[in-house]
């Protein structure tokens, strides 16, 4: 090979490895994205700023505080796992900012600081790292870690403030409707978020705004949301808990406590979601009939979150039904379920 031919090789390598990243050839399957951990979840935590920023101006730099430790804690519980277990260090990815974030919304403005550091830390090393990190938990972390709180510290949970005062009440609208009476707050004051509740459940409007930018980013599908809050609000108007008040117990009913937010954020969730839309409607569809029926019958008047845990540990049943099989290969489900 004489001196010609060699700097035309050395060009063609050169060219080779010059190549955008995008066309390198790799295994199977060949589908690239420019989507990274990071962008995605970094358009999650823009969708919760409105809710966040609500939640401060309703209650004050309190929230921010119970926030900001629930986000700290979560990143340094990961990033402490991951360090002791000898693993990367993958706190730059996000995810345990968000999670921190929606724990962190989930809470009364006026726990203990204590509590969103011990939710985090189930949150994260219970829920999630000790099943293999992200990807590989098998129910939302961030909601894990806040029934976790519900069922150890319940009065710690219910220490919900009256927006722009420091009045505590544990009285909540969804008490009111458990006891089967209608809120007497207008259903303008729950649409806003002018009532007391967890910082960053209580605006409707907030999280309504934050969904449709998810929509538009096309991080999540309108499916789950419709299907949960669909299902929830018929079962709601056509069984009321209070005899003639279909509309306004649904209405009510829908804009308060915790189901919206699960709704549009928890629920969709990457890791613990079906991936077909066909999976997503019927996951949807469970969220709502199980929140119904803990708010119906439970001791607890809220069942949103419990529902989604409950949904997460289904969904590889559900995958297993709806996922479509090969071209030009019969479905056998019962031979793939052995």
């Amino acid at each position: 090979m004489n001196e010609t031919d060699l700097n035309k090789k050395q060009n063609a390598d050169e060219a080779v490895y010059s190549l955008p990243k995008l066309l390198h050839v790799s295994p199977a399957p060949h589908i690239k994205s420019l989507d990274t951990t990071r962008a995605l979840m970094l358009d999650v935590i823009i969708a919760l700023a409105p809710a966040l920023l609500w939640g401060i101006f309703s209650f004050g730099w309190r929230a921010l505080i119970v926030v900001l430790i629930s986000i700290a804690s979560c990143v340094l519980f990961e990033a402490g796992f991951q360090k002791l277990t000898k693993r990367t260090v993958m706190i730059t990815d996000l995810s345990a900012v968000v999670t921190g974030l929606i724990l962190g919304l989930s809470l009364p403005s006026r726990v203990s600081y204590w509590i969103p550091v011990a939710g985090a830390f189930f949150a994260i090393v219970i829920a999630k790292q000790l099943f293999g990190g992200i990807g590989k938990n098998l129910v939302n972390p961030a909601l894990a870690g806040r029934v976790f709180l519900a069922l150890c510290w319940p009065e710690e949970m219910t220490r919900y403030a009256m927006p722009k005062t420091d009045v505590i009440s544990q009285a909540t609208p969804l008490l009111s409707l458990k006891e089967r009476v209608i809120p007497s707050d207008s259903l303008f004051d729950f649409i806003l978020g002018d009532y007391a509740g967890a910082i960053g459940e209580v605006s409707a409007l907030a999280l309504s705004i934050g969904v449709i930018y998810l929509l538009i980013r096309k991080v999540i599908t309108w499916h789950i949301p419709v299907a949960f809050v669909g299902t929830a609000a018929a079962l709601f108007f056509f069984f009321p808990r209070i005899e003639g008040e279909n509309g306004n117990f649904a209405l009510f009913s829908i804009f308060t406590g915790s189901l919206l937010f699960c709704a549009f954020i928890a629920a969709n969730d990457f890791t613990t979601t079906p991936v077909t839309n066909t999976g997503r409607l019927i996951f949807g569809v469970g969220c709502g009939l199980i929140t119904v029926f803990i708010r119906y019958f439970g001791a607890y008047p809220e069942g949103a979150a419990y529902a989604v845990l409950i949904m997460n540990l289904f969904v590889p049943l559900i995958e297993r039904l709806t996922v479509p099989v090969h071209f030009g290969v019969k479905a056998d489900r019962k031979q793939s379920a052995r």
